[in-house]
């Protein structure tokens, strides 16, 4: 009976030793549900734009403010991935966060007096502006003495930008989300800012 007993629980044993940890749901976490929620959201926004019609109404300064906001959130997501997260890589996403806040206020107090923003690119908006501020958290929870010495300001040696033996998550990773940002973010904000620059020039009065 012993022996029958310990090899029905072997399993649950293998399980035990195998269990992941916090640090490794984490980042699980970061990388396959937050990184590619934020780009799909993006992507489902850039529908809602197209569906009213966003280069005949708020046009190119709102879709400027998109590009801008792609840049803010970008800078720092692929710093992460392929430079060690020390005080400038954190001050770096502090800086592009507070400022990202910035630009989706303006971005949606321009809209919203121009054009109409269904119900459901306000939910998309809540994902958009909410994903960057649980990514930055969870990034100074995981790296934890480097977010105590940037709050103290104990920079001294910290700015400078240190290369990962590899990059986070390897490289199979960093092409998956590299193709991933491309095809459905990169590639269709481009395509709105060309439509809308070329509606205004199209628009614009002849000089004289």
């Amino acid at each position: 009976m012993p022996c029958g007993d310990r090899s029905a629980n072997a399993p649950l044993e293998d399980l035990a030793m195998t269990e992941p940890t916090v640090d490794t749901l984490t980042l699980g976490l970061i990388q396959f549900v937050l990184l590619p929620m934020w780009v799909i959201c993006g992507s489902l926004d850039y529908v809602c734009h197209r569906l009213t019609r966003i280069e005949e109404t708020s046009g190119f300064r709102e879709s400027v403010h998109h590009a801008v906001m792609g840049f803010q959130v970008g800078i720092p997501l692929w710093m992460g991935i392929f430079f060690e997260i020390n005080v400038l890589v954190l001050l770096v996403s502090f800086v592009c966060f507070v400022t990202h806040e910035w630009t989706a206020h303006k971005d949606m107090v321009l809209a919203d007096e121009i054009r109409e923003v269904t119900i459901w690119e306000q939910h998309l908006h809540s994902y958009l502006a909410t994903i960057p501020f649980y990514l930055l958290t969870l990034i100074a929870c995981r790296n934890w003495d480097q977010f105590i010495r940037t709050i103290t300001f104990q920079w001294s040696g910290e700015l400078q930008l240190t290369w990962r033996p590899e990059p986070l998550g390897t490289a199979t990773y960093v092409w998956w989300y590299a193709t991933l940002m491309l095809v459905v973010a990169v590639i269709p904000y481009t395509e709105e800012l060309i439509r809308c620059w070329k509606f205004r020039n199209r628009c614009a009065p002849p000089k004289t």
